[in-house]
C-alpha cells in the first residue's frame, strides 16, 4: 500500500493503541499560526515540540475538513480536502510526517452518519428530485398530512427540535423532507445505499494512504435507519427494535470497514458510541469489528467512590470477552469540562441535562484538587487513555461567554435553554498574562473566536512550565512514568482490599516484567481517597507520585490519588 506520509512510529508495535495515551485536538481552539483568530494546522504543526514533551503517543484531530461549519466541521463537504481555514491538504501531509518524526501517531474524525448539505452528494439531490438515484443517499420522504406539510415521523434533533426539515423542489413547490437526526445543515446518509457504503470505504483508503493511523467514528451507533421510519416513543431509551439508535444492520458497516483497516497494518477503529447497555456496546468490539470504543459511562461517572469501581469493573468485563482494551476520558469537547463537573454539588454528567448541571456554583479549588486526583487514577487504568486538550492545564468550563459569541448549534436551536458546548472550546492559553495569551501571534488581525478568561493568565503553558506542582508537571510525570512503567497501559489489575469505601486501591503488575527498560519495571499500586478523611498508604517501597501534597503525618489526604511502588 502506498503511503504519502511519512513512516509510521515503530513504538508498540500493530497494538500500539492497547497503552496509548492518545491527545484530543480541537484544531479550531488549539493554536492559531496566522492571526485570524482561528486555530489551523500551521499552529499544530509549531506547537508538536509540547505535545512529544507532555508525553503522548497520539493526536487524535476532531474533523479538519472543508465544512460550512454549521456545527464545528461535524458538517462535512469533502472528506479527502482540509478546511482552507484551518489549512492545506499539503499541511496535513506535512504534519503526518512532522509527528511521525516525533513518535506521534496520528487519529482523525470520520463522521459517517451525516453531510453537510452543501456536500455535492445532497446538492444533487436537491436538484434531481423526488424518486432519483441521488435523494436515495439520503432519506428523503413525502410528508405527512392532506398536503404533506407535516414530518414522516415525530423523531426529534439531537440538537432540539424536530429530526425533518422540507425542501422546495426544483420548480418551486413545497417538496420532500429529509432527516437529520442533527442539524437541519446535516442531512443523514441512507447506509441502506450501496454509493454510501463504497464511498466511506474510499475515505478510510485516502487517508490511511497518507499515514493517518487511526479513525474515530463520530456518531457510531447512528448510522443505519429502520427503512419503515416508525414513530419512537420520545421517551424510549435505545435498545434492540430502536428504529435508529444501535440497529444490527450496523455491524455490517463496520465488519467491511475493519476489512479495510486491516489491508494496513497497525491502524485501528475507535467508535464513539453513547450506549446505556453494556452488553449492546460490547458488541462493537468483538472479533472483526472496531478495535475499542469511547468510555462514556466512565466519564459520565460522579466523583464517587463506590460509582468509579462499579463503571470500572463493567468497563473491563465489557472488553475482556473481545480481548479489547478499555478506554479511558474524562472530558472532551462534547462535555463539561472536568475541573468545573467536580466542583459542582452533582459531580455526575449527562448530555440530555447540561443545563441543569449548569445551574450549579463551581468551588474551583475543589475541582482542580479532584481533576488532580482523578487525572492519576485514569492514567493507572488498564487500557489507553485520552486526554483532551487544556485538560493537562487544569481549564475550567467557560459559562459566561456572551450570548452573541456563542457557536454552538445546540445553543441555538434551544433559545438559550441548553448552553450548549462552546464552554469546553475556548481556545487554549499558551504565554503571558493578557488574552490572547499566546494562541494568536503577535499583532494577530482578529480576537480569538472565542474569548478566554482574564483570569487563565495562570493557567498558561508558560506560567505551568515554571511551576513544580502545576497540572501540567502533574501529566508530564505520570505520563512520563506511564511511558516507562512495564506495569501501566494494557494488562492486568488486581484490587486491593480497604477499611475504607471511600477509597480506590488496586495493583498494576508487568504482563512481561523487564520489557519496558524504563525505571518503574516492578508495580504499581494506585490509591485514590475519594473519601471525607485522610487514609493510611497501604505497604509500598517508595512513592512514584501524588496528586497532592501527602499531610505531615504521611497520611493521603481526602480527593487525592498516590502511585507507590511495590
Amino acid at each position: 500500500m502506498h503511503e504519502t506520509g511519512s513512516c509510521v512510529p515503530s513504538g508498540g508495535g500493530d497494538s500500539w493503541w492497547r497503552s496509548a495515551a492518545i491527545y484530543q485536538l480541537y484544531v479550531r481552539s488549539f493554536a492559531d499560526g496566522n492571526g485570524d483568530g482561528v486555530g489551523d494546522l500551521a499552529g499544530v504543526r509549531s506547537c508538536l515540540a509540547y505535545l512529544a514533551d507532555l508525553g503522548v503517543d497520539a493526536i487524535w484531530f476532531n474533523p479538519w475538513y472543508p465544512s460550512p461549519m454549521s456545527d464545528a466541521g461535524y458538517d462535512i463537504s469533502d472528506y479527502r480536502g482540509i478546511e482552507p481555514v484551518f489549512g492545506t491538504l499539503a499541511d496535513a501531509d506535512a504534519l503526518i510526517s512532522e509527528a511521525h518524526a516525533m513518535g506521534i501517531r496520528i487519529i482523525i474524525d470520520v463522521v459517517p452518519n451525516h453531510a453537510s448539505d452543501q456536500h455535492p452528494w445532497f446538492t444533487a439531490a436537491l436538484a434531481a428530485g423526488p424518486g432519483s438515484a441521488e435523494r436515495d443517499r439520503f432519506w428523503f420522504r413525502p410528508g405527512r398530512g392532506p398536503t404533506g406539510d407535516e414530518p414522516p415521523n415525530n423523531w426529534q434533533s439531537i440538537f432540539g427540535g424536530p429530526a425533518w426539515t422540507r425542501v422546495t423542489e426544483p420548480d418551486g413547490s413545497p417538496g420532500e423532507w429529509y432527516l437529520h437526526l442533527f442539524a437541519p445543515q446535516q442531512p443523514d446518509y441512507n447506509w441502506g445505499n450501496a454509493d454510501v457504503r463504497h464511498e466511506f470505504e474510499d475515505v478510510l483508503r485516502f487517508w490511511f494512504g497518507r499515514g493517518v493511523d487511526g479513525i474515530r467514528i463520530d456518531s457510531g451507533a447512528l448510522l443505519t435507519k429502520d427503512p419503515r421510519l416508525p414513530d419512537v416513543g420520545l421517551d424510549e431509551p435505545p435498545g434492540p427494535g430502536h428504529p435508529f439508535t444501535d440497529r444490527d444492520d450496523v455491524h455490517d458497516v463496520y465488519r467491511s470497514w475493519r476489512a479495510v483497516a486491516d489491508e494496513y497494518p497497525g491502524r485501528v477503529l475507535i467508535g464513539e458510541i453513547w450506549l446505556p447497555d453494556a452488553a449492546r456496546l460490547a458488541r462493537y468490539v468483538t472479533a472483526g469489528e472496531l478495535h475499542t470504543v469511547f468510555n462514556f459511562p466512565y466519564l459520565s461517572c460522579p466523583w464517587d467512590a463506590a460509582a468509579l469501581r462499579r463503571v470500572i469493573e463493567e468497563t473491563l468485563a465489557l472488553n475482556e470477552p473481545a480481548g479489547a482494551p478499555a478506554t479511558w476520558v474524562l472530558s472532551n469537547h462534547d462535555v463539561d469540562r472536568i475541573v468545573s463537573r467536580y466542583g459542582r454539588a452533582d459531580t455526575a454528567f449527562d448530555l440530555l441535562r447540561r443545563r441543569y448541571f449548569h445551574n450549579f456554583p463551581v468551588d474551583l479549588a475543589l475541582g482542580t484538587k479532584r481533576a488532580r486526583a482523578a487525572a492519576l487514577l485514569t492514567m493507572a487504568l488498564p487500557g489507553s487513555v485520552y486526554i483532551y486538550q487544556g485538560e493537562e492545564l487544569g481549564l475550567w468550563e467557560v459559562q459566561d461567554i456572551p450570548d452573541d459569541l456563542r457557536q454552538d448549534p445546540i445553543w441555538r436551536r434551544t433559545h438559550g435553554a441548553d448552553p450548549g458546548r462552546d464552554g469546553s472550546r475556548v481556545p487554549l492559553p499558551w504565554s503571558g498574562t493578557e488574552p490572547p495569551f499566546g494562541f494568536s501571534p503577535p499583532g494577530a488581525v482578529r480576537e480569538p473566536w472565542l474569548p478566554q478568561p482574564k483570569e487563565w493568565r495562570d493557567l498558561t503553558v508558560e506560567a505551568e512550565s515554571a511551576s513544580d506542582d502545576s497540572m501540567l508537571r502533574l501529566y508530564r510525570d505520570a505520563l512520563g512514568i506511564r511511558r516507562a512503567s512495564a506495569a501501566l497501559g494494557d494488562g492486568p489489575m488486581t484490587w486491593l482490599p480497604v477499611a475504607d469505601g471511600g477509597v480506590l486501591a488496586f495493583d498494576r503488575v508487568p504482563s512481561a516484567p523487564g520489557t519496558s527498560g524504563g525505571d518503574a519495571d516492578g508495580g504499581v499500586r494506585c490509591v485514590a481517597n475519594l473519601s471525607a478523611s485522610p487514609v493510611e498508604l497501604p505497604p509500598h517501597a517508595a512513592v512514584l507520585l501524588t496528586s497532592g501534597p501527602l499531610a505531615d503525618d504521611g497520611l493521603l489526604p481526602p480527593d487525592t490519588t498516590a502511585w507507590l511502588s511495590v
